[in-house]
């Protein structure tokens, strides 16, 4: 089986689907302590982690894109 082969791609996909649905479905059985009121909510680790992750890619994407961007003729004499 190779790393690279489809099959193993798809089985490693779904995997870490079933894992981090594991993971959120063993959040019910966790008693909280909430320091605020929405982080007590189901499920709030693991939507909060997405929500953080997808603001990165943003950032990092559109705000520091446009701050290293370079002309089109920027190597031209």
């Amino acid at each position: 089986m190779k790393l690279e082969d489809p099959r193993t791609i798809r089985l490693i996909w779904i995997v870490s689907l079933v894992v981090l649905a594991l993971l959120v479905a063993a959040d019910a059985l966790v008693e909280h302590h909430p320091h605020f009121g929405i982080d007590g909510g189901f499920g709030f680790h693991a939507w909060y982690g997405f929500a953080v992750c997808a603001a990165m890619v943003f950032v990092s994407k559109f705000v520091v894109g446009l701050l290293l961007k370079r002309r089109d003729t920027y190597y031209d004499d």
